[in-house]
This record gives C-alpha cells, sequence and structure tokens, in this order.
C-alpha cells in the first residue's frame, strides 16, 4: 500500500541513524544454510507421548529459549489427547478470563441469563461489557436470531480459453445431485446444499456452500470438496489445464464484503431498546447522544472503508472464542456488520446489530444442535459491548476509563 513521500523519508533517515546502506544491505540479504547453517529442528514433532513432549522441552531449554511459564503440566490434559489440535506441543499460555452478566438473551436458540466467559489481557474490556450487559438486561434483555447458516469452498479450475471456462460452468451445474451424493461419503453431518459459479476470465470458480451442523466446517468442506474436484477433473468434457481446492474466493479466515452482504458461519441479527432513564444512570449517555455519535462514527467508519460499520466486535468474539475452543482466526470474517442507533418515540434508545458470525458452539451448549445458541449468545454479547463503548465514546468517558483500568506496568 502506498504511503506519503514525507513517511517515507523519515523512516529512511531513522534506519541510517542506526545502520550505514552497506550495513543495511547486509543485514537485509538472505542467509544461506550454505553459509550460515540452520539450527536443528525441534525433535519428535508429531508425537503426542509424555516422552515426545519431554524431547521438546528439553531441545528448546538446552537452546535457552524454553517459556518455562507454559509449561506447568497439568493432570487433566494429556498430550495425546491434544492430537490433531496443535503439532509440536510444549505447554500452554495461561489467559486470565473474567465473566460477564448476567446477560439477558431472548433469542430462537438461545433463552435465558447467562454468565459470558471473557479471556483477555485489556484492561477496561470485562467492565465495559458488564455494564452493557447489565443495562439492557434490565430493559428486558437482548431480543436476537440466527437467521442463516452455511460455510462455503470455492476451488478454481483453469482452461485454455474463456469459451472452455463458460461451458465448464454450465456442465459443472448440470451435476449438483451428483455433488450431493459425492458430499456424503465424506461426512455423516455435513451436506451441500448450492453451489454458485463465478466466472473470470478463463478461470472458473465453483462456490460449494456447505451446511455443517454443529461443526465450524472448515476442515469438513474442505475434504468434501477435494472429492467432488477430483471426480470432476476425470469425469468433465472439459478437462482443465490446473485446478485449486480453494481459489480464495471463499472468504476464509479474511474480512470481506462477502461475509458482509451474506455471511460465512452463521448470520445473526439483534436488537435491544434501553430506557432513557437507565441510559443517563447506568451508561452516563443518553439516547440522543448516543444516536449523534453512531451517525458520525458511521461517517468515520465510511471514509476509513471499513467493511460495515461498528465499535468493536472482535473484543468480546475474541474473548469468547478463545475461552471455547473456537478458531481465533475466523474473526476476520466474523468481526463485520452494523451497529445502528436510534431514538424511539418515547425518546429511548434502540439499538440494532446486524452481522456475519462464524460463531458455532460451547459455550454451556455441549452437544448436537446448540451451533445456533451459541451464535445467538455471541450476538447478544456483542451487542451489549457496542452499547457499552458508544456510550463510553458519546460521554467522553473512553479514555477516563482505560486509565482507570489500565495494567500497573502501562
Amino acid at each position: 500500500m502506498p504511503q506519503s513521500s514525507e513517511q517515507t523519508v523519515r523512516f529512511l533517515n531513522e534506519l541510517k541513524e542506526d545502520l550505514d546502506i552497506q550495513s543495511l544491505r547486509e543485514r537485509l540479504k538472505p542467509q544461506s544454510p550454505n553459509l550460515k547453517p540452520l539450527p536443528d529442528r525441534i525433535p519428535a514433532g508429531n508425537d503426542h507421548s509424555d516422552s515426545g513432549l519431554l524431547k521438546r522441552r528439553e531441545f528448546l531449554r538446552s537452546a535457552g529459549c524454553l517459556p518455562e511459564s507454559l509449561c506447568k503440566d497439568t493432570a487433566e490434559i494429556s498430550p495425546e489427547s491434544l492430537k490433531g489440535a496443535v503439532e509440536n506441543f510444549i505447554g500452554f499460555a495461561s489467559i486470565p478470563v473474567g465473566v460477564v452478566g448476567p446477560l439477558r438473551i431472548n433469542g430462537l436458540f438461545a433463552q435465558g441469563d447467562f454468565y459470558i466467559p471473557f479471556a483477555t489481557t485489556e484492561g477496561a474490556l470485562v467492565a465495559s461489557y458488564h455494564r452493557g450487559a447489565h443495562a439492557v438486561s434490565r430493559n428486558g434483555g437482548v431480543t436476537t436470531l440466527c437467521i442463516s447458516e452455511s460455510i462455503s469452498r470455492a476451488p478454481a479450475f483453469t482452461f485454455n480459453s474463456i469459451v472452455d471456462a463458460g461451458l465448464f460452468i454450465e456442465w459443472a451445474l448440470s451435476n449438483l445431485t451428483t455433488f450431493k451424493e459425492l458430499t456424503k461419503e465424506t461426512t455423516r453431518h455435513g451436506s451441500l446444499i448450492d453451489v454458485r459459479p463465478a466466472l473470470n476470465s478463463n478461470t472458473a470458480f465453483l462456490i460449494f456452500e456447505f451446511k455443517t451442523e454443529d461443526a465450524a466446517g472448515q476442515n469438513m468442506v474442505t475434504v468434501a470438496t477435494e472429492k467432488i474436484c477430483r471426480w470432476i477433473v476425470e469425469c468433465s468434457p472439459i478437462k482443465p489445464d490446473a485446478w485449486y481446492v480453494e481459489g480464495n474466493l471463499s472468504g476464509d479466515k479474511k474480512a470481506t464484503m462477502l461475509s458482509f452482504l451474506s455471511h460465512r458461519g452463521r448470520k445473526v441479527v439483534a436488537e435491544a431498546v434501553l430506557d432513557k432513564t437507565d441510559v443517563h444512570r447506568f451508561l452516563h449517555s443518553s439516547p440522543e447522544a448516543m444516536t449523534e455519535y453512531s451517525r458520525i462514527s458511521t461517517l468515520g467508519g465510511i471514509q476509513s472503508g471499513s467493511i460495515g460499520v461498528q465499535g468493536h466486535y472482535a473484543n468480546a468474539l475474541a474473548a469468547i472464542f478463545l475461552c471455547c475452543g473456537q478458531d481465533v482466526a475466523c474473526l476476520a470474517e466474523a468481526s463485520v456488520g452494523i451497529t445502528t442507533m436510534q431514538v424511539n418515540k418515547n425518546g429511548d434508545l434502540g439499538t440494532f446489530l446486524p452481522g456475519a458470525q462464524d460463531c458455532l458452539q460451547m459455550l454451556g451448549c455441549k452437544g448436537n444442535g446448540h451451533a445456533r445458541k451459541f451464535a445467538e449468545i455471541c450476538a447478544a454479547t456483542v451487542l451489549a459491548g457496542e452499547v457499552s463503548i458508544i456510550a463510553a465514546l458519546a460521554s467522553g468517558d473512553f479514555a477516563r476509563a482505560h486509565s482507570t483500568f489500565r495494567h500497573k506496568s502501562e
């Protein structure tokens, strides 16, 4: 991405203060293993036994780079139980966990009062969400709906010409039933629900949309798509020159307009109405001030190129994902959406949150059939945080709160 000439020159001058040009070139020059041998690789990488764990720890300890604080043994979790979850395992990173709640949720799948675990090291975060949860819960809670769900994989096929690519798409779409049957051979839980084509010159993309039940599903849809693609390559009357199981059109682990306009995982909407007296009492603001700040925030978000406009969805989702064993990298596509606020005819504050969320299970949702419930809990928690942060910004309390709760080392 481009940057200003002034910024570039200033940065280069700062580098030159410490290194001359020749030293800088030497420092940045690739170091061939033939001239500078590589250190030994970490041993027993796929050995999930206790002895494999000890070998890796001893290797890093002898190299002087073992983080001892991560290596506290826990009797409840054995290395073998982590197979498929992590490689080169050496220990656990401890993250403080706070709790937010109770948060009253009125959802299609999540009903009741919930205490939400938050894993974070950001001072003021739990306090902010806790305040928002109290404010919305006093006013009847958050109404939230999981309205759609699917996850995609988008293989790409290249051809000699745009004509061949177009004819290939026509043939592929006529085989949807076969694709669905092939999917059933790879999973008992997932199902193929649709195929959407995209043609770009001589490259054909097939966006396969799957339902994955309670699973996050990235691996499930990859295996199913691989099987379909191999059948396509074998049976298609128009052979592709090359194909890739993912052509980067699915939006996987990226903030995209695809996730914003549709969804990747589960799409959830949420709303809450707060009495104006409670806005004054607990949020130290007013419906009018919060609505006006929301308008200004929208202008700023548009100018920044933000995909959606919101305060900080990622904070709640990261804190919950870390606690519940979710893939934190999915924050990229989960943290897109819009927060809006308005003053209703009674002078109370109405706030609404539509968003694409890849929120999938746990948080008291163990067992089958709870993925949508978890998604609604995530959305309700996000909305509580939006209420609190917008109130803080509208009232001028944002910096003061962070100063009050910041870590003593800062």
